[in-house]
């Protein structure tokens, strides 16, 4: 991952809805470091092929989703204004599942049976 990715200072600003604060060629051009609430699409705005974003959990995984129509599965990507994501994103690791879903801006945090 690089840090060449320019992002200007006021896409840095806390704000309250997750957007979109940057685009680049390939994955390797993913700055180390986004804002909070904020996500990089690889590809173009046209024709995403990836959206890369820290987890809102916060606990410092990153979170890598096909945008790539060709490729299954993958999720669906609204590249204006507040930021959507279709269908939910389950991550799971060794320390756990973080599942929730991303629409118009706001996380909705999603529990299963398994997380009760």
């Amino acid at each position: 991952m690089a840090d060449n990715l320019d992002i200007s200072w006021w896409q840095r600003l806390p704000v309250h809805g997750w957007r979109i604060v940057g685009v680049v060629e390939s994955a390797d051009e993913i700055p180390q470091k986004l804002p909070r609430n904020g996500a990089v699409l690889v590809g173009t705005r046209t024709y995403p092929k990836w959206i890369a974003f820290d987890c809102p959990c916060r606990s410092g995984h990153r979170i890598l989703l096909n945008a790539d129509k060709a490729r299954r599965p993958y999720w669906s990507v609204t590249t204006q204004g507040n930021l959507t994501i279709y269908p939910s994103i389950d991550y799971r690791d060794a320390n756990g599942r973080c599942h929730f879903f991303i629409r118009n801006g706001r996380i909705t945090w999603a529990y299963g049976r398994d997380d009760e």
